[in-house]
Order: C-alpha cells, then structure tokens, then sequence
C-alpha cells in the first residue's frame, strides 16, 4: 500500500506554513539530561499558534483547498487542540469553521475555540454519534470536513515539525538518536517519520502514548491495527483515539520503531521539569514524550529528541503538576 502522504507534499506544505506557522527550536536543560541520563532535546510546539502542532495541519488543509471550497466553510470534529487550530487557521484563510466538541472537553480549549471564531457544537459522547452530527451539519451547511490526522494535507502539515527536528539535528551534528512523539491518531508521528526518512535517516520516530491507551504500540508490536477498548478516562485527552488512522497506519508500521507507553503521574512530573526547566507550560497529552524520556527504560541512544506537543492545560491540571515538585 502506498502512502497518501509523501516528502514532496511535507515540503510543499512547509512552503504553505511559512511565515504563518511558528519555526518552533530545540530546547536543552543539562537538569533534563541529569535526570534522564541522556542528552535531551526538545521540540516545543505548545509555543506554535493555538498552542499545539495541529495548527500546521490545519492551516495546511485549507491553504490546499481551492478557492471555492474554502469559501463554503469547514468542519471538524475535536476534543480541542485541532478544535483550536482549524478554528485559527479559518480566521487566517477569512473563512467559517463549525468545530464539534465533546462537552467534556476540557473548558479551555471550548472557550479558546469560540473565541476564535468557531461555531462551537457540543456533543455528549456517551450517547451521541458525532459522526452523524457532523454529517447532518456538512450536508445542511455544505461544509468540508478536515479530520485531526487521517487526511494527507493534515499529514502533511504536522510533517513539517520533522523538516525543522531533522534541519536542527543535522546542524548540531546529531547523528543516531530516537525522536519521541506524543501519539494519538498518529497525524504527527507518521509526518514526521517521513520527513525524518528523507531528511535523517538515521534518527527514528517512536511514538509514546498513554498506558492503557497503546493502541499504536500495540499495534506496531504485532503487524496489525490494534484498538482500544475505551476512548476517555486518562488526562492525557489531546493524544487519545480508538486506533490507528487508515493513512497513518501504513507509515507508521513502515518507519517507526517500538511505542513507548507512559503513565499519568509520569507526564505530571514531566509538565512540572518543563515549567521548572524550560520554562515551558505543557498539556498532560503534551508531556508524554518528555515523560518516556525522563522516566522509560526502553530508550538506547544517548540521545534523545522529544516533541511537546501542545501546551492547553487548565489552570487545575497545571497545578496539580506542579505539586508533583513538593
């Protein structure tokens, strides 16, 4: 099977995202690389617009969109930091977007999302089908769907963070080292594993997700799309999905390593070193690499290079990070 996404739509995208998208860098603490062990780099994407990656993909899907259909409006479906991104990059492009949200979403990324701009439709995920939302409201309102990471020009977007890792790694001299990405759907790991494939070969994408919500660990380990049993129930909300996408899947069995999986209080403690190191704010979903990094004793190389994939925290959350510091 091939992939729907390919390196020369990664570099288009990054030719789109220019100038619009932050170039975010790579961060070092030697506190980091104490605790861990290792040399430790980090990518902060909870500094790009709307605080997370998603904005990449999002401004990406619709700058791809020809006039017309960009004119009629978009819809997606989020718990938040796609929500946030499509939502923004709508704005950008001076166009509507209907983001559908589940109410239990975490009240930030709501309010963040309307704010905006977005028609925020909340949905109870419990007992309503949102694809059947979304699909009553693309119909009525003749909207075009960008969906969080099984849509080559999203794919293509969030790729472009592997562009900058590998432009950065190889400037610096890095020449093996794991690349650690929070994963959900997958949108971000399998982008940047095929920027990584083209731009430096020899560093390699490994995806980290939540314990109990491995569905792409498990899934790599055996050959097959694994899926989860639940869908909620861990603070890491931002990287949580069913299973691997249908586009996401093939790059990811074809070019990543081994997951890595991460506990809650492990990401809490991560979010506390990145405030306390980096100055940085990250989201529990956000920290889950920087955890496997700090915390994992599956990692060989001595170097290691992290995402932190989005920073949209509650103040609460963020403060019951920090008290992991007592």
């Amino acid at each position: 099977m091939s992939d729907a996404c390919t390196i020369h739509m990664i570099r288009t995208a990054a030719r789109r995202i220019a100038g619009h998208a932050r170039r975010t860098p790579l961060l070092s603490s030697p506190f980091l690389d104490d605790l861990a062990g290792r040399r430790i780099l980090v990518k902060p994407e909870c500094l790009q617009h709307t605080g997370s990656f998603k904005f990449r993909g999002a401004f990406n899907a619709l700058a791809a969109m020809d006039d017309a259909t960009r004119a009629r409006g978009v819809i997606a479906f989020s718990s938040g930091n796609h929500a946030q991104g499509v939502a923004y990059a709508a704005k950008l492009h001076d166009t509507s977007a209907v983001i559908i949200m589940p109410s239990d979403a975490p009240q930030l990324k709501i309010d963040n999302t309307r704010a905006l701009g977005a028609d925020v439709i909340l949905y109870d995920r419990d007992t309503e089908d949102r694809d059947a939302i979304g699909a009553r409201l693309s119909t009525d309102r003749n909207l075009t769907l960008i969906k969080p990471f099984d849509d080559p020009n999203v794919i293509a977007g969030q790729g472009t963070t592997g562009l900058e890792i590998a432009e950065d790694a190889n400037a610096l001299g890095i020449e093996n080292a794991d690349v650690l990405v929070c994963c959900g759907g997958g949108g971000l790991t399998s982008g940047i594993a095929l920027a990584l494939a083209a731009d430096a070969p020899t560093l390699r994408a490994r995806p980290v997700e939540p314990a109990g919500f491995d569905d792409v660990a498990r899934s790599l380990a055996t050959g097959a799309i694994q899926r989860n049993n639940a869908t909620s129930g861990n603070i890491c909300d931002a990287i949580i999905t069913p299973q691997p996408g249908d586009l996401t899947w093939p790059i990811l069995h074809r070019l990543c390593g081994p997951g890595l999986s991460v506990t809650e209080d492990q990401c809490l403690s991560a979010m506390a070193q990145a405030f306390l190191r980096l100055k940085l704010v990250a989201e529990p979903g956000g920290a889950a690499a920087l955890a496997a990094a700090l915390h994992s004793d599956d990692i060989e190389t001595d170097t290691v290079i992290v995402t932190i994939s989005g920073g949209n925290v509650d103040p609460a959350m963020f403060a019951r990070a920090l008290d992991t510091l007592r």
